[in-house]
Order: C-alpha cells, then sequence, then structure tokens
C-alpha cells in the first residue's frame, strides 16, 4: 500500500512597509511548494497575507492563523510550511495556534538537503548548518518530535539529528556544532592543499553555478563524463564533482560542479558549506548556468549573481550559459558576448560554449621567450613550478626559456623578454 504524501498547507508574507525585505507573491509559493514536494509532500493550499508590518507573536497575525487553522483541519493536513523564516517564539506560537507541526522556508531547505547528502563531507555540513538553525528552536520542536514515534518513516522537518540528540542539553549540542566547525575546518585544509596542487600543475579551474535544477551537472556529464546524477528535480546533486576536461586541443582544466542556489539559501547552509564554496574564489571562470525556459530566469540569474559575488572575485570572468534551449519555444540569439545558449540534453550548441571557455582559459596565459641570467635560476625554478615551460636553451649569454604562464607570474620575469 502506498504511503499517503504528508498534506501541506503554503503561507507566505507580503509586507507593504518598503523599509522591510519580507515579500511573497504566487511565484515564490510556487517554488515554495515545489520543495514541499521535493520533500515528499504535497500543497492542499496556498495562502498569502498582507499587511504592513509581520506580527511579532503569530508573523500573519492571530485571525489569519485562526483562519488557517479552520481551513487546515477541514482539509486534514499534518503540516505548514511558511515561504518567510520565522524566529523561534514565532514557530512556538503559531505551533500552539495552528495546532499543528511548523516549519519555515529555511527548515525545509535543509530537511531536503539532509536527504541528499550521501558522502562524510556533505553529511557533515548539513548537520551542522542543521544544528545551528536548531539550537534556539528546540523549544518548539515538540510536534515534529512527535511525529518520528507516531507516524514512522521521516516526516518532513525530521531529517537529520534525531529525536534522541536533540532532546539533550543545549550545551551538549554547542559540543557537537564546535567538534564540527573543527571538522569543517579540516575539510577546508584538505582543499587548500589539493588547490596548491592543482596550481603547481598550471591546471586552471571553471566553476558551474546556478539555480538548482538548472541542468549544471548534465552539462558536467557532457563536458567530462563524471556519470554523476543529474535527475529533475530541486538540489539532485549535493556533494560537489571535479573532474579534468578539455575545452580545446591545447587547453586542459577541471571543471567543478557546485550546490544548486535558490532565493533565500539558508545562511547557515551558505557558513556550513563555507569550505566547498569557497572554490568559487579560485577559480579562474565562472560558468552561471540558468534554465531558459523558465519564465522566472532572469530572477534565479539575479539570485545566483548576488551570491556568486559574495563568493568569488568580481575581476573572475563570467559566461552566462543559457540551458534547455530545446525546452524554449521562442527563437532565441544563441550567443553574444557574455552568454550562449545551448542544449545540455541534445547537445545543440556546446562546441561553441567550449570554444568559448578555452578562449577565456587561454587569454589569461601569457606566451613568453626570455634570457635569464645564470645568476636568475630561482626564476626558472618557479617558472617550472607555476607556469608551462615549453623549452629552455643554454647559451653563453644566460637561459633562453620559452613558455607560457598567467600574467602575475609573467610580471616577474617579462623584464627579460627577447
Amino acid at each position: 500500500m502506498e504511503k499517503r504524501k504528508e498534506r501541506a498547507v503554503a503561507v507566505g508574507l507580503n509586507v507593504s512597509d518598503r523599509g522591510i525585505d519580507i515579500h511573497s507573491d504566487d511565484t515564490t509559493l510556487a517554488e515554495l511548494a515545489a520543495l514541499i514536494e521535493t520533500a515528499g509532500g504535497e500543497v492542499v493550499l496556498s495562502v498569502i497575507q498582507n499587511r504592513e508590518t509581520p506580527d511579532p507573536a503569530t508573523f500573519i497575525g492571530a485571525g489569519k492563523a485562526a483562519e488557517i487553522r479552520k481551513a487546515a483541519e477541514d482539509l486534514e493536513a499534518d503540516i505548514v510550511v511558511f515561504d518567510n523564516e520565522l524566529s523561534p517564539s514565532q514557530m512556538k506560537n503559531l505551533e500552539a495556534e495552528l495546532d499543528l507541526p511548523v516549519l519555515d522556508r529555511t527548515g525545509i531547505i535543509l530537511d531536503i538537503f539532509a536527504s541528499r547528502a550521501f558522502t562524510a563531507e556533505g553529511k557533515l555540513q548539513v548537520e551542522l548548518a542543521q544544528y545551528k538553525y536548531l539550537l534556539p528552536r528546540l523549544s518548539g520542536q515538540g510536534k515534529n518530535l512527535s511525529r518520528q514515534g507516531a507516524t514512522g518513516g521521516n516526516p518532513i522537518g525530521t531529517r537529520g539529528p534525531g529525536e534522541t540528540k536533540l532532546e539533550t542539553d543545549r550545551r551538549h549540542i554547542r559540543e557537537r556544532i564546535a567538534k564540527l566547525r573543527r571538522d569543517a575546518d579540516d575539510i577546508r585544509r584538505v582543499r587548500g592543499e589539493q588547490r596548491r596542487r592543482r596550481e603547481k600543475n598550471g591546471m586552471p579551474l571553471v566553476a558551474l553555478v546556478g539555480y538548482t535544477n538548472a541542468g549544471k551537472s548534465t552539462i558536467l556529464n557532457l563536458l567530462t563524463g563524471a556519470g554523476v546524477s543529474a535527475n529533475n528535480r530541486l538540489f539532485d546533486t549535493l556533494d560537489p564533482t571535479t573532474r579534468v576536461f578539455k575545452p580545446s586541443e591545447k587547453t586542459e582544466a577541471l571543471l567543478t560542479d557546485t550546490v544548486g542556489f535558490i532565493r533565500d539559501l539558508p545562511h547557515h547552509l551558505v557558513d556550513a558549506f563555507r569550505a566547498t564554496l569557497e572554490e568559487l574564489s579560485f577559480a579562474d571562470l565562472v560558468l552561471i548556468v540558468s534554465d531558459i525556459s523558465d519564465e522566472n530566469r532572469e530572477e534565479q540569474t539575479r539570485v545566483t549573481e548576488k551570491l556568486v559575488s559574495e563568493l568569488c572575485g568580481e575581476d573572475t570572468p563570467r559566461l552566462y550559459v543559457l540551458n534547455k534551449a530545446d525546452l524554449c519555444p521562442e527563437n532565441v540569439p544563441f550567443e553574444g558576448d557574455d552568454y550562449v545558449c545551448i542544449s545540455a540534453r541534445t547537445g545543440e550548441n556546446v562546441d561553441r560554449l567550449l570554444q568559448k571557455i578555452a578562449a577565456v582559459l587561454e587569454k589569461k596565459k601569457i606566451r613568453f621567450r626570455i634570457l635569464l641570467p645564470y645568476g636568475e635560476s630561482a626564476r626558472l625554478d618557479k617558472l617550472y613550478k607555476e607556469g608551462a615551460v615549453a623549452g629552455t636553451e643554454y647559451t653563453d649569454n644566460g637561459i633562453i626559456v620559452e613558455g607560457e604562464c598567467d600574467d602575475k607570474l609573467y610580471g616577474t620575469v617579462k623584464e627579460y623578454g627577447i
């Protein structure tokens, strides 16, 4: 017998005070419904409350809470999910008013991440994010915890740290957070060492970023043969994958996938995945992937750009990849100065994507031919370590060296150019 999906009421608040950045509409509630479906539930009612300011106690006001409670009873709803982030006291008050478990947008995303983490690194980072989110909310977790024993399985909002862990005292949880942070720092150190080895080998890094379900994993598989999961669902890829690929015959690079972004991505997750996402700050090229067939593409791209700006330097080259051209009914220009339109599923126009990637990476390399004095052998050693030396010739006047390197390294030897 197929288990009944949990029935959810989706609630959003739209604040008219322009000084308060709280906004829900049909688009954001549709995205919330997709998140709830990804978590294993179904939305049976969507509600948007318009207020000048949020209610300090119940966020939406006692009157609206009473309306939602009655509707939830009539629809036999199991849970109420808010499109906005709730304070611990608001969540506790709402559970009392609605007599149902309450989750906010952050909670539902964390729940999905918990079901998607398979590697030790991914599980560590999700657990750290969940504990940081749950610590101030422990007193309001009664209804969610009671569902673990009463319903069996994994009801929405209960994945990750289990009932026995959440019932321990706050001191124990703080100690666990400290331990997870130390483990995350260890991951950061390992990644730093991997990065140094990559830089020593002169291998450029290309990073795929974009809204969740834009097709980043499909592009990674197409260009590298990585074979990672690429299902049509939100946050299907959580653990990053890096593979070697050749955008041109003379250029070899690393292509790395990153966790998908989404509007209001919980800061707990951004902080926890900092060790992974900080790779963006070392990327030689960022590919910002978007679904051209999605009517909300421009807003999704804006969300992605905002997070990319926080995580990598402004001078890092960016190329916009408009994916899923096969699903777009309109005739769109397939190429511009900083964008290319492709279909990763059919392979359409992917050759132009590779050419554009190669053009950016090769532009960053400077070919040189210099005459180094014999007393500057340390510079030759540095060229071997950090550049690509094609050949050397020892003459009476010094060492003729040919090769290519980045502009920073070239600046240290350009005075010897011939």
